[in-house]
This record gives structure tokens, sequence and C-alpha cells, in this order.
């Protein structure tokens, strides 16, 4: 059996939809290569992978799936939810090999180089795990108000949110934009980095093996502008990110996702190995605020 060449098993990269991997609708691929590495251009161009192409379709799959996950997500404990954050970092953990040589490939970097960002990407799963308990007491809380009444404000989730993952930080710049959507009980669509989308289809495995439920994140692989115009006007879509969408195209999202009021983040230049701070935790949450009488009712005394 020693001299006996053996073939390689290539992985077959799909969709994550629903907590379900299809195939896109279309039935369509794109090849996936290489960036320049750090020690030169020998391989650059390096045929990687045939990623799906997804579709408006499979786009539509992806919102059914977000909307029918929402309900359950969002009133989950935050406590739970933070520990469910947490065990993605953990099977992240015992991924690292994979996801550094995914990385390295899809952004032209060393080996080491490539390392230090899958750690930075697990930490900072950590990080958004550890906020899910604690975002509501941060920008929630008791009003004053003048007469006999309770007036408290608290965060609730926005609802479906489209992310436009960046192009350039395929997956320390996914998993900040993508985490903060779901620790603050949001579900997700991501479109995933148009030329380095490998390390995001990975993701989804782990998603799925870390009691995520399905449908809170789904990813799409594709022509950027393709997947996205739709999400923007779809109206059971209720936010988008537009982070990895360059000028031209973040301006015709904007317009088409002012047609159902959708909550918009504008892109803006981001380092995203700086402290994330809580700013993204906000974006897709909305107040509201309960008014309730106070003082006695009646004889009885009883008081509301």
């Amino acid at each position: 059996m020693s001299d006996v060449t053996r073939l390689s098993v290539f992985k077959t990269y799909k969709l994550y939809v629903g907590g379900k991997f299809p195939r896109s609708e279309s039935g369509r691929v794109y090849q996936v290569t290489a960036k320049t590495s750090a020690a030169g251009a020998a391989g650059k161009g390096r045929w990687l992978a045939n990623a799906p192409l997804s579709s408006r379709k499979d786009a539509r799959d992806a919102v059914v799936a977000a909307r029918k996950a929402f309900g359950g997500w969002s009133g989950a404990t935050a406590y739970n939810r933070g520990q469910i954050l947490y065990r993605i970092a953990e099977m992240l953990e015992g991924r690292r090999e994979q996801f550094t040589a995914e990385v390295a490939a899809a952004e032209g970097l060393s080996k080491s180089k490539a390392a230090a960002i899958v750690d930075a990407a697990i930490d900072r799963w950590v990080w958004y795990a550890g906020w899910t308990d604690k975002i509501g007491q941060i920008v929630g809380g008791a009003n004053p108000v003048a007469g006999p009444f309770f007036n408290l404000s608290t965060p609730e989730p926005t609802g479906v949110v489209t992310v436009i993952a960046p192009q350039d930080s395929s997956f320390l710049g996914l998993v900040s934009v993508l985490a903060p959507v779901i620790a603050t009980g949001n579900t997700a669509i991501v479109v995933a980095s148009e030329n380095s989308p490998l390390p995001a289809l990975s993701l989804g495995e782990v998603l799925a093996t870390s009691d995520l439920p399905g449908g809170v994140v789904n990813v799409l692989s594709g022509r950027t502008a393709e997947i996205a115009t739709p999400l923007a006007a779809h109206q059971d879509v209720n936010a988008i990110d537009l982070t990895g969408a360059d000028d031209v195209l973040a301006k015709e999202l904007e317009i088409a996702a002012a047609d159902n009021l959708k909550r918009v983040l504008r892109p803006q230049p981001v380092d995203f190995s700086a402290d994330p701070g809580t700013h993204r935790l906000t974006a897709f949450l909305e107040t509201k605020t309960v008014w309730h009488p106070t003082g006695s009712l009646g004889a009885s005394g009883s008081a509301y």
C-alpha cells in the first residue's frame, strides 16, 4: 500500500441556511483563489475551492429562516445567549489550525499572522459573550418623571439583520460585525466576502455544532451586489449593516432599504484589531419604554 498515491479529498463548501448546508438553488459556483502570500507571489491565484454562487432565491430562503428563528432567539435569556456565544469560541479553538490555513490563503498572510487573527477572532466571541447579560443595564434603566409613575426603558432586538461582511478582513472583520448582532438577540443573514468567502462558510460548520439554533445565522457567498440588493429591499428584513459595501453599492442599498424604513449602519473605516467598544451592540437595538402607575388603589391599599 505504501506505493499507492492517495488522492486528496477536496472540501465541498456549501451555504449555511436554516441550520442546514444547501448548495445554491441555482447550482452555480465560482472559483476562489489565494492572494499573494507574505513569502511572495508564488501562491497568488492558486485555486482554493469552488464556492456556491448564491441566487436571489437563496437570499429569500435565508430571510425566511432568520425570521422563523427570531422569536426563539430573542426570547432566550441573555445568559443563555452568552453561553452559546462562548461555546462558539470553544469550537473555534478546537479548529484553530484549519481557520489559520484558510485565513492565510484568503488574506495573503504568513501562518503566524493568520494565527494571530484567528486568536483575536476567538477572543472577540468571548468578548461579546460577556456582554449579552450586561448591555441591558448599560442602555436601559429607570427614568425620572413628574407624577406617580414608574418609567422604565429596556432594549429590544431590532429583528432580522443583513450583514455585508468586510471584504478585506475575511474572519476577524466578519466576527466583529456578526457577533454583536446575535449577542443582542437579532438574527442575521451574512453576505460573505466575495473574494474570500471560505472562512465565513467554514464558520457555518462551527455554528451548526455550537448549540446555536438553526436560522439564527445564515451565511451566503457569491456576488455581493447580486445577493445584497434583494435583501436590502426585502420587506421582512429590519436592518442592514453596510460595512462590506463600497461607496456606490452602499448608496444603492441604503436607498432600497428606505422603502420599509430599515435601520442602516453606514460603512466607515474600522480597525478590527482595536477594542470594539459597545457601538455595534447598540446599533441594532430598539428602546421600549413602559409607564406604570404607583401608589395605593382603592380602600384595599393594593398597589400596581
